[in-house]
């Protein structure tokens, strides 16, 4: 695919590719059930589509219609399938013989990776550093909290959207290929899966605050039951509620619930002054 695009001029414009990468911030924006971010995705490469397929309007509506089909993944990296798609559209374009349906085989086939590293760094790293950092900085009374978060999360997801735009056109499909056959795939997902184990562990330590005030006096010895804690394992209790709460989740226990539990437990242990929180 690549080759044929380099043999043939561009129809596509430096216009074009500002207007697929400011308009995949609205991928979420008519999400629904039947075809998920279809809609989304369409908007987001029709201008480029109606350059390559100018003067051919059926070649317009059938492409269309191709990309009207279900699509869902994590928004950021999405731009990398939109680049794929016009690439192969614009091949499609100059040869009318090549299969149409490989468009939107290589759309699904992308779908599951994709989504698998996007969901890792952006919802399991990215967004729980710019949250911690911004948090840290609001307990400070700082006021560029928000800001902070906002960069942190966003320099990110603005540097993945154009520069997977740039590849996704320029590579294609190859560059997903080359990964998986090499099992630089797997590499890459589970080295991200452990840096985002990595990041909620260091987050449940830093902001689950629950202590064990309780002490008595031996002699004229006073034990304080949390710094014995703290020498067995620092955080312990943070650790034991959080795995608490992730163990009903795994069965099933709706969060509503859970919350609640939250609640009456805390207030309970606090009132008695065996916990505080």
């Amino acid at each position: 695919m690549t080759e044929t695009m380099t043999a043939s001029k561009s129809a596509i414009t430096k216009s074009d590719f500002r207007s697929v990468f400011w308009r995949s911030f609205a991928l979420m924006g008519s999400f629904n059930y039947e075809r998920m971010q279809s809609l989304g995705f369409l908007y987001s490469i029709l201008k480029p589509l109606k350059r390559i397929y100018a003067d051919d309007e059926e070649g317009l509506k059938e492409a269309c219609k191709r990309h009207i089909a279900a699509f869902n993944m994590t928004c950021a990296p999405s731009t990398f399938v939109m680049g794929i798609s016009l690439a192969m559209e614009e091949s499609y374009a100059r040869d009318k013989e090549l299969d149409t349906s490989s468009v939107n085989a290589i759309k699904v086939s992308l779908m599951g990776p994709l989504s698998g590293i996007g969901d890792t760094f952006f919802w399991g790293i990215f967004r729980v550093l710019a949250c911690s950092l911004g948090v840290a900085f609001a307990q400070q009374g700082n006021p560029i909290a928000p800001l902070v978060l906002l960069l942190v999360f966003n320099i990110p997801n603005f540097l993945v959207r154009w520069f997977g735009l740039k590849l996704g056109y320029t590579q294609g499909s190859s560059f997903i290929e080359r990964l998986e056959r090499s099992g630089q795939m797997q590499l890459v997902t589970h080295c991200a899966g452990i840096i985002g184990a990595v990041s909620i562990g260091t987050m449940i330590a830093m902001w689950v605050s629950i202590t064990c005030p309780l002490s008595f006096t031996l002699g004229e010895m006073t034990i304080t039951i949390q710094e014995y804690l703290d020498q067995i394992i620092p955080k312990l209790l943070p650790l034991v509620c959080t795995l608490a709460v992730y163990g009903a989740l795994k069965k099933g226990t709706k969060v509503g619930t859970i919350i609640v539990a939250i609640v009456v437990i805390g207030f309970v242990l606090g009132l008695t002054g065996l916990i505080a929180m």
